[in-house]
């Protein structure tokens, strides 16, 4: 310390206080603990104060009020130094104080007015205030606004907060500076854009087209309306989670977890990483078709000239090229996961471009509809794959020949003589427009649906052709599968699902309680209107039989939705294949990052080794679990087979989110109070309803499955025992049932049908809080034979105070022998001045309403005529004459001893005391 000056120089003073223990505190400890001594200062508040430097030579214990209690006074060394508020730097995650810590400073400070103060060089005059509330101090780091949407942009992430945790581990290995942890996205770039990446899929690009042509406009609308109706609504209930408080990382998982607790959240949990682990597979074969059958056709390995085992060697491709792909993508996400992050705005950019196009050549479509002939057999759609020209003849050196048609019909392609097929012989072969246009009316053919079975040949209704059967060619465009309105449901569905990107990011959002309605809700409807907009436009421009050609083999093999887009059909197939890689990889890393945060938990035993990860945070073994579990769906090898796997366990969260909700409002549990003005329990309970139908009318027997799936590991967590109790939704129904149960019996008394014997056991206790007579409950249990109620009552003298530790330990003992003896019931521990005060107590106090005890066990005293004590059999005569009084005036059954002696009364409360049988059976 430098000696005292007699200049009034100023001084920088820092106050950092410290309140970790409740001596700390003023008032309430005698002696002041010495906080500068201490290192690790959870809460700290700074100040600047203008003081005399001569201060700077007093010590700590003359300061004087109640800062010199709380505060430790880092002087500044340079004593020329202004106040200025650039002085000192100081860590923003430790400038902190409640309000009433402010108040224990210094009277002169201005009062905190929230309750938390995150503004680092909060000054006298500043207006910034946080509008979260943080409980923790790790939530209360503040982010400073991006400048520029570029800066935005290259911000940009889709993945979940797990992975940017895991991107800037990597960063710290390889020597690379740690970004500052900062909450910098807002509704667009933190909510908005995920959201949007995420829902729009493989789907909208290789099977909405032929959703339409299958279902018809009218009814295939009617497919999207309400599969968004179901995330809508879905995405209402999950805004209501999200005003309700913070959501940290975990996303729906957690949110199911912390509503309706540890056995519905592992249940769920697991099915919503199966879901999207089933998504990657879903992407990686919808990347897959995209490659062998758009992009590079000559490059699938299996190849068979024979139609019916064509479709066979094309699952082979599928499964090797889907395997090769699987095991490149996980490598990708094993090695860095920085490089997925890279390409996110590269995949949305892909997305956004792709979508652009198909709205671009619909425009176009209505004055100059692109050239994409369709080659016409009568009624019937031929594949222009082998067809060289759409004619049965053709013209060579003036001479008619022939066509290369003919030889796929006729035994002899030379020959005009030659024996042909009956239908062909009989029907001409045309050539229509496959993209009429938008002012062609071709939508009045659309509207309806047409399902066909499997092998049927594509026609066109309104085309005419001879009644003639003829035979069944490999030439003509076949349905692959047998098609049903159920069956689109499922396949579609899965185009809707990703509404909770944003939730799985709310740790990187400034206001996430507002980001997260608003960005969420807004993506919805954007991709609503995107897809209801192509149900449309699809039916109004494009051929039926085009439509319903899933591969598009009657437009030379192009991308169906590819024909329509301008400038080229190349911008869709380009487009939607790296859209669908960056969506398989964002799955394999949002998955194990699922899978490791239910095995952190530890609510399922068996899943622990999952929650285990390498040095810089990648969960290896759930990675290797997920990939396990995406070739599963990869040797499915069939988009529109994997596709309703995936709906089920997607349904299953949203409903289950939904369910949550509901049994929060309704329950009117206290801590559910979301702000988020347009919930309604009502929504919540019409998206559960939704997503339940929806999970059977996609496939009963999925559904079926999924429930037994989700029931198993609910009833396993149960049986083993969550060790984690957030508090749940079931438990408070269970108490509002009970409540309501409770009420109705005390209507009026129980009927004759319906008595039970509700039993209270007296139990003695000897000087170890053992039971002396366990048997008891033996013949309490054979008495009511899991009937009834069952309250086990023992009373302990002494006072409350000073024995209560023993009472929980006697109750324990009591509650281990229940379990022991299989008996049911409950446990009622009395400490008493007087043992018969203590079962008078009992005996009058026990039970609830309608569920008391109608009948009292208790043991008969050994030896009472001998007893010693001349005041033994009075004691026992009087409490015998009590008991049996307060007994028969619940008008029931009175038991005193294992079978030594009993007495009855079947009488009611009102004549209580004429029908008492005595009887012996010694």
């Amino acid at each position: 310390m430098h000696p005292p000056e007699t200049t009034t120089k100023m001084a920088s003073v820092r106050f950092m206080v410290t309140p970790t223990k409740i001596d700390d505190i003023p008032g309430l400890s005698d002696t002041s603990p010495d906080l500068s001594s201490r290192s690790s200062s959870r809460v700290r508040f700074s100040s600047r104060e203008s003081v005399p430097e001569t201060s700077r030579s007093e010590p700590m214990s003359e300061m004087s009020g109640a800062t010199t209690s709380l505060a430790t006074v880092a002087l500044d060394p340079a004593s020329d130094r202004t106040s200025n508020p650039q002085d000192v730097t100081e860590d923003p995650s430790q400038n902190s104080i409640t309000g009433e810590h402010s108040q224990l400073l210094d009277d002169g400070h201005k009062k905190a007015r929230n309750a938390y103060l995150n503004n680092s060089n909060y000054e006298e005059g500043d207006e910034y205030f946080d509008k979260n509330l943080a409980l923790f101090e790790e939530e209360m780091d503040t982010r400073p606004k991006v400048s520029s949407l570029l800066n935005r942009m290259a911000n940009y992430t889709n993945l979940t907060q797990g992975a940017k945790e895991h991107e800037e581990a990597e960063n710290i290995t390889e020597g690379k500076k740690k970004p500052t942890k900062t909450p910098q996205m807002g509704t667009f770039m933190g909510v908005y854009l995920p959201c949007l990446q995420n829902i729009f899929g493989v789907i909208l690009f290789l099977r909405l087209t032929w959703v339409v042509g299958t279902a018809g406009v009218l009814q295939a609308f009617a497919i999207v309306l309400i599969c968004c109706c179901c995330t809508m609504l879905t995405a209402i209930s999950m805004s209501a989670i999200a005003t309700n408080g913070v959501v940290p990382a975990g996303g729906s998982y957690f949110m199911i977890s912390r509503a309706l607790g540890p056995e519905f959240g592992g249940a769920v949990g697991l099915c919503f990483y199966l879901g999207t682990t089933f998504a990657a597979a879903m992407y990686i074969l919808g990347a897959i078709e995209i490659f062998l059958v758009y992009i590079v056709p000559r490059a699938a390995i299996f190849r068979s000239d024979d139609a019916l085992k064509e479709s066979a060697a094309m699952l082979n491709n599928m499964r090797v090229y889907g395997t090769a792909f699987l095991v490149l993508m996980v490598l990708v996400v094993f090695i860095g996961v920085r490089y997925v992050n890279k390409f996110a705005s590269l995949f949305l950019a892909c997305v956004i471009v792709s979508i652009l196009a198909i709205y671009a050549g619909a425009i176009k479509s209505s004055f100059a509809p692109p050239h994409f002939p369709v080659c016409m057999l009568g009624n019937r759609t031929l594949s222009s794959r082998h067809i060289d020209i759409c004619s049965k003849t053709k013209e060579i050196n003036n001479m008619t020949v022939p066509s290369k048609l003919w030889g796929f019909f006729c035994n002899s392609s030379q020959f005009f003589n030659a024996t042909c097929d009956e239908y062909f012989i009989h029907n001409n072969v045309t050539s229509i427009q496959g993209i009429p246009g938008l002012a062609s009316g071709v939508i009045t053919e659309n509207l309806w649906s047409n399902y066909l079975p499997k092998g049927e040949i594509i026609e066109k209704p309104s085309a005419k052709s001879s009644d003639v059967l003829g035979s069944l060619n490999h030439e003509y465009v076949l349905v692959d599968i047998t098609t049903s309105f159920t069956l689109l449901v499922g396949i579609f569905f899965p185009s809707v699902t990703g509404i909770m990107a944003g939730s799985n990011r709310s740790g990187d959002l400034k206001d996430a309680q507002k980001s997260i309605p608003i960005g969420t809700i807004l993506a919805i409807l954007t991709t609503s209107f995107v897809y209801l907009s192509n149900v449309v436009l699809f039916g109004a421009c494009i051929e039926g039989v085009v439509l319903r050609d899933k591969f598009g083999d009657a437009v030379k093999g192009n991308l169906v939705v590819g024909t329509l887009s301008w400038p080229s059909p190349w911008v869709i197939v380009i487009g939607s294949f790296f859209s669908t890689c960056g969506a398989g990889l964002q799955s394999l890393t949002g998955a194990p990052r699922l899978l490791q945060a239910i095995a952190k938990d530890n609510i399922i035993p068996f899943l622990r080794v999952f929650g285990h990860s390498k040095a810089n945070g990648e969960p290896t073994w759930a990675l290797l679990l997920t990939a396990a579990i995406a070739e599963l769906g990869i040797l499915i090898a069939s988009l529109d087979l994997v596709a309703p796997i995936l709906s089920m366990f997607f349904l299953m969260c949203y409903l289950f989110v939904n369910l949550a909700c509901a049994l929060q409002t309704l329950l009117r549990t206290p801590n559910w109070r979301p702000r988020f003005r347009y919930y309604h329990w009502a929504l919540s309970f019409m998206g559960m309803s939704i997503c339940l139908a929806l999970m059977f009318i996609s496939s009963w027997y999925y559904a079926i499955v999924a429930m037994v799936i989700a029931g198993m590991i609910y009833k396993y967590i149960e049986y083993q025992g969550a060790e984690k109790e957030w508090g749940d939704g079931i438990r408070g129904l269970s108490l509002s049932a009970a409540r309501f149960a409770l009420l109705r019996l005390e209507e009026g008394p129980p009927h004759t049908k319906n008595w039970r014997p509700q039993l209270l056991v007296l139990l003695k206790l000897d000087e170890d809080l053992h039971v002396k007579h366990p048997r008891l409950l033996t013949f309490a249990s054979q008495l009511k034979a899991g009937k009834g109620l069952t309250i086990v009552g023992s009373v302990i003298v002494g006072n409350f105070l000073e024995n209560y530790g023993e009472a929980l330990a006697a109750e324990q003992t009591i509650k281990h022998l229940m379990e022991a003896e299989k008996v049911k019931g409950f446990c009622q521990l009395v400490v008493a001045a007087k043992l018969r005060e203590g079962i008078s107590h009992l005996i009058q106090s026990c039970g609830l309403g309608g569920m008391k005890h109608n009948t009292v066990v208790m043991g008969w005293p050994n030896g009472w005529r001998q007893s010693e004590d001349a005041r033994a059999w009075k004691t026992f005569i009087a409490m015998w004459s009590s008991f049996l009084r307060a007994t028969l005036m619940c008008g029931g059954l009175c038991m005193m001893g294992a079978c030594s002696c009993y007495c009855l009364s079947y009488s009611n409360s009102t004549r209580c005391g004429e029908n008492v049988a005595y009887g012996s059976s010694q």
